[in-house]
């Protein structure tokens, strides 16, 4: 095994073009941890966050929240998995997917079975957030009517199935273009909507949104009465949207927040036994997911893709 390997790294903060593809020095797993020789790593919101210094992060930093791959070595006391096993898994805790090798905790590491290593790059974070957000966040029951904002991106394009599996009742999804409305209607929405149009769509027991602005003042008036709006994100860059708690008093309504890497680093049992789920929902056709793939060498053009909120589904990085 060679000391080096090609990374995409971040040097300075910055738009897309700082992100460098490098030599680094391959990652050893430490106790509790595994290897992974990286086939596929998901190009996500995340790691523009990373890269625009939203996030403090340790520079040079590799980004990389989610891989596909082939175990590469076990640490210490690591049980269940074997060398060469194919497998999917979240990297989201000290990230690094963007590379031909990636250290990471052996609780967020799940069997690939019959996924394929494209598809399986695309399940760990968005699939997995999904059921998390859904089940233990939301606390969906059965019939709910369910609002979700973004519904053609990674994460969109797996809650509006996720809820259908769940057992929900009518399933909403809102898109910030007419060309995104037909995507976002294939992956199991009653009704695809313009974002500017949710007014219309009548109330919600539960409203997820990633987009924030107007979108999230939108969204909490959405929520009938015991409806539990949930904060995934604010990809659209938009200030703050303060909420009253006198309001959600009056009005009988919730909010809540949800980000994967804080209940990764604190719960990773809890998150991957999510995750086998999506892996095995997506495995047994039960859960569908669209994968394009780009070269690690096309970094720069996936981040330009998703900052421009043109993509449908989800994007990964062919590494090997």
């Amino acid at each position: 095994m060679t000391n080096s390997m090609k990374a995409v790294s971040i040097p300075e903060f910055g738009p897309a073009e700082v992100l460098r593809l490098g030599e680094v020095p391959v990652p050893e797993p430490g106790p509790g941890e595994v290897s992974i020789d990286v086939a596929y790593a998901g190009a996500n919101f995340a790691e523009i966050l990373y890269r625009q210094g939203v996030v403090d992060v340790p520079l040079p930093f590799v980004p990389g929240i989610e891989v596909s791959g082939r175990i590469r070595a076990l640490g210490e006391g690591v049980e269940g998995l074997r060398v060469g096993e194919p497998v999917a898994a979240l990297t989201i805790v000290d990230s690094g997917g963007y590379a031909e090798v990636v250290t990471t905790g052996a609780a967020l590491v799940a069997p690939l079975g019959d996924a394929g290593f494209e598809v399986g790059a695309a399940v760990p974070s968005n699939s997995t957030t999904a059921f998390l957000v859904l089940e233990r966040v939301a606390r969906l029951d059965r019939g709910e009517s369910v609002l979700v904002h973004a519904a053609a991106g990674g994460v969109g394009s797996q809650l509006g199935q996720v809820a259908r599996l769940l057992g929900a009742g009518r399933v909403v999804g809102t898109v910030g273009s007419e060309a995104k409305i037909p995507a976002a209607k294939a992956f199991g929405y009653d009704e695809v909507v313009l974002r500017d149009d949710v007014a219309g769509t009548g109330e919600f027991d539960v409203v997820v949104d990633m987009v924030g602005g107007p979108a999230r003042r939108a969204s909490l008036d959405r929520l009938a009465p015991m409806g539990r709006l949930v904060v995934l994100g604010n990809a659209s860059g938009a200030e703050d949207v303060g909420i009253s708690a006198n309001e959600l008093w009056f009005t009988t309504k919730t909010v809540s927040g949800f980000n994967l890497a804080a209940f990764s680093s604190v719960a990773p049992d809890v998150v991957g036994r999510a995750l086998r789920r999506a892996i095995r929902a997506v495995a047994d056709g039960d859960l569908r997911v669209e994968a394009e793939a780009l070269g690690l060498d096309q970094a720069v053009a996936a981040h330009h893709r998703i900052e421009s909120g043109s993509t449908t589904g989800k994007l990964v990085l062919r590494v090997r």
